[in-house]
This record gives C-alpha cells, sequence and structure tokens, in this order.
C-alpha cells in the first residue's frame, strides 16, 4: 500500500511541475535530495559507529550481560509468556538495550530475531501472540535515555548544543512507553476474557 502513496506523490509532483513549465525543479531536487541523503548518512555513520563500538566494549567487558540481568525482571514481568531460558528472551533483552541507547538500527536485526524466535513458541502462527504484540508496542514507542541518532543528526546540522535533547527525549519516550505498556496490557485483559 505504501508503495502506491508514494507512487501518488512522486507522479503528482511531476505532473504539477511540468503543467507549471517547471520540471527542470524536479531533477534539481531529486538530485539535491539524494546528495543530502549520502552526507546525512555519512555524518550519521561517525556516530553509530562509534555508538556500536561501545556497545562492543560494554558487550566484551560484561556490562551488556549486567545490563540484561537488571532488565530481565521487567523483561519477565512484560513477557510472562516466555520462558526464561528460550531464545527469544536473550534476542528481547538487546532489543531493549539497544533501545534504551537510542540504537534503532542496531536494535532492528535483534527485534527480528526475537519476533522470528517467538513465531517458534506460537500455536497459531497466522496469529500474532500476546508477547509479539508487547514486543511491537515496546519497539514503537521506544524508551530512550540516549537518543545517539537524533544526537548525531543534530551534530551534522551544526546544532550548538547537540545532547540537549536527552531530557525531552527521555520524557516523551517515558511517556508513549508507559502508554503502550497500558494499552498493551488493557488489550491483553480483554482478549483473555474473550478466550
Amino acid at each position: 500500500m505504501i508503495h502506491y502513496i508514494w507512487l501518488f506523490m512522486i507522479a503528482s509532483g511531476v505532473i504539477a511541475a511540468a503543467l507549471q513549465g517547471k520540471i527542470d525543479l524536479v531533477t534539481m531536487a531529486a538530485l539535491n535530495g539524494a546528495k543530502e541523503a549520502v552526507a546525512v548518512c555519512i555524518g550519521l555513520i561517525s556516530i553509530l559507529v562509534f555508538w556500536l563500538g561501545m556497545m562492543r566494549i560494554a558487550k566484551d567487558a560484561g556490562l551488556l550481560e549486567k545490563l540484561a540481568y537488571i532488565m530481565r525482571p521487567v523483561a519477565k514481568a512484560l513477557f510472562p509468556t516466555v520462558p526464561t531460558n528460550h531464545p527469544a528472551m536473550g534476542y528481547i533483552l538487546s532489543n531493549m538495550s539497544a533501545n534504551l541507547f537510542g540504537l534503532g538500527n542496531a536494535a532492528t536485526p535483534m527485534g527480528i530475531k526475537a519476533m522470528e524466535e517467538l513465531q517458534k513458541l506460537n500455536p497459531d502462527p497466522k496469529t500474532a501472540t500476546p508477547a509479539m504484540c508487547t514486543l511491537l508496542a515496546l519497539n514503537t514507542s521506544g524508551l530512550t535515555l540516549i537518543p545517539t541518532t537524533i544526537i548525531g543528526i543534530r551534530m551534522k546540522h551544526g546544532s550548538v548544543d547537540p545532547t540537549d535533547i536527552i531530557g525531552p527525549t527521555l520524557i516523551a519516550t517515558f511517556c508513549a512507553t508507559s502508554f503502550a505498556i497500558l494499552l498493551d496490557r488493557y488489550y491483553q485483559r480483554r482478549y483473555r476474557k474473550k478466550s
């Protein structure tokens, strides 16, 4: 469906430019957009490499295991149907840790692996389990302590203080995650009453 929306937006923009006799602006905008995208990506690579390196150091030093140990009771409460020693729980904890540090790009593969492992526990492969819905809700709301990607974008565009976004991001993501968990629990209780 989304590809139809993009097709409509591109086609309507080209048609509108052609009707106004400004088709050269479309070409210029496409080239400038591509140039800016490459520049932003290169700027973000340095930030992501730094934080991924820090995550690797933290993993090798055992800090991620300690963080996972601290987060395990929370994860167990959020995912009561997932066995504690199941691989899905490990991927869920890794995903949550990466999201806490604003490493959405690093969290995505772990989230996908967590979903694959949760699917193995699923008695009906055509329907998402409550644990899958919880993981999706947590990833969508994304509680973040350090928004590394946003800090990188702000640095790339010359922000005077790129880290002043940390407080508002923490408040916003805490509220979003709290609300996502409340809604998740509400719908899970409703689902259990129906079945």
